[in-house]
């Protein structure tokens, strides 16, 4: 079984909060699979699909209230509800969004835990006119990290522990290790982290079966895209259908000429802001100083478009070239690759990417909060690693007083200078913190009320 981090998650959340969850994301990504395995540890695991019970649906949707939602939802299953040791699972919450807004009311009864997931939450939940503030949490699940996929491989914890420690350390990994750790990233760049498509390799360690998995996850989302109304799916469809070539060419930015000679960003935004929602995209965004916050400089109408899974990138590239990715084929231009890879790794360990470009000092792949400061990032995949005038020219200015970059790239770490050069595969290592303090306190016990005179009122 392959095991996910957000079987640690969901237990941890439970185990804090007496909240409802909200798990989102793209299709195919295991949501559902991840929350029946974490039903197991209560006594009592209710599942109730929209889908499948639409007559439920309809049922909640006539609630008169808490006790009326209880009773329901007690006809609705053959499993007992225990009070305190009942997980109810809610799927396919987008069919009944009145569910989502009724939590509240189930939660403040505090009998049982509540967990929510769906297809295309993030676009049919958006307009949600009572959203649970307090009631409810959201967390968006992603495809498989590659630390997820070099664990269902079977790499050990202890190696990916020394990984760790070797990028904390800031020292060499092992050569032999390296070496094994390069081949196993390339066989990710192939295999991606759809789970289904991950299953297949293990299964059967044959690529055009886990491509087949993978043409058949993308037709999956296509037809999402088809559902809805003429004028944004044919938008939908074509910006999709764009990601590959664009992530091709030099910049990797996403030109918007390319849909239409006269193409302004306000008519396409609707079906970017779609493709990210579903999850099947991850835009990023300009900014214009590498200063934080990073957000105060983004410019919204330039932007970088990846795909969500890598392996279905790849899925989409000329047939025959997974084999030249895994050998290493030094006639493959590995930049958009490596590029999505590094933007699906930093999505999935809660970061939000940003890259920086500017006419006089040049473009910088990717620049990051991370643990209270500016991180650049810059991304190679071939021998000139140590070639990189952009990153070069804002590290030596002291308007921004950045005290460390990443290079990754194919070759072993090392450090020189300010400047961190690090095996592509470490971007696993990168971890958010919270920066903020969980808790703080002014002390206010010395402070005494003021003595005041007041002076003699002159005539």
């Amino acid at each position: 079984m392959i095991q996910r981090n957000i079987s640690t998650y969901l237990e941890n959340f439970y185990k804090t909060s007496k909240k409802a969850l909200l798990l989102t994301g793209a299709r195919q990504i295991g949501k559902t699979f991840a929350i029946r395995e974490f039903g197991k540890k209560f006594k009592s695991f209710v599942e109730i699909n929209f889908v499948e019970n639409q007559e439920f649906a309809e049922a909640i949707r006539n609630a008169s209230g808490r006790e009326d939602i209880l009773f329901r939802i007690s006809t609705a299953t053959k499993k007992p509800l225990i009070k305190g040791e009942t997980l109810i699972f809610f799927d396919e919450v987008q069919v009944c969004p009145e569910i989502v807004t009724a939590i509240k009311f189930l939660v403040d009864d505090g009998s049982y835990k509540y967990i929510m997931s769906g297809s295309l939450l993030g676009v049919e939940l958006t307009d949600l006119r009572s959203e649970p503030v307090g009631y409810m949490s959201v967390k968006e699940m992603y495809p498989l990290d590659f630390e997820e996929f070099i664990r269902a491989i079977g790499i050990s914890d202890k190696v990916i522990e020394h990984l760790q420690q070797s990028w904390d350390n800031r020292i060499p990994v092992d050569s032999f290790l390296h070496q094994k750790m390069m081949e196993l990233f390339r066989l990710y760049l192939v295999v991606g982290g759809m789970p289904e498509a991950v299953k297949r390799y293990l299964k059967t360690n044959n690529l055009q079966e886990v491509m087949a998995v993978q043409r058949d996850i993308i037709t999956l989302y296509k037809r999402d895209i088809t559902k809805y109304d003429f004028k944004d799916k044919l938008q939908i469809n074509h910006i999709y259908d764009l990601i590959p070539p664009e992530l091709n060419e030099k910049n990797k930015r996403f030109i918007l000429k390319s849909l239409n000679e006269n193409a302004k960003y306000d008519r396409y935004h609707n079906g970017f802001l779609w493709l990210k929602n579903a999850g099947v995209a991850i835009p990023v965004y300009n900014v214009e100083e590498p200063k934080m916050p990073l957000k105060l400089s983004m410019s919204r109408n330039l932007l970088k478009l990846f795909l969500s899974d890598i392996g279905l990138l790849a899925a989409q590239y000329a047939n025959g070239i997974q084999l030249r990715i895994i050998n290493g084929d030094k006639d493959i231009n590995f930049g958009s690759v490596y590029e999505n890879a590094v933007a699906q790794e930093l999505i999935a360990h809660s970061f939000e990417p940003f890259y920086y470009n500017n006419k006089k000092r040049g473009e910088i792949d990717f620049v990051i909060e991370y643990h209270g400061r500016i991180l650049p990032i810059e991304v190679k995949s071939g021998k000139d690693y140590e070639v990189h005038r952009a990153l070069s020219n804002i590290m030596d200015c002291p308007e921004y007083d950045l005290q460390e970059a990443i290079v990754f790239c194919n070759d072993n770490l090392k450090v020189v200078g300010k400047l961190t050069y690090a095996p592509v595969y470490m971007t696993m290592c990168l971890k958010k913190n919270d920066y903020a303090p969980t808790f703080y306190k002014v002390d206010i016990s010395m402070v005494r009320e003021p003595e005041i005179t007041y002076g003699k009122k002159e005539d």
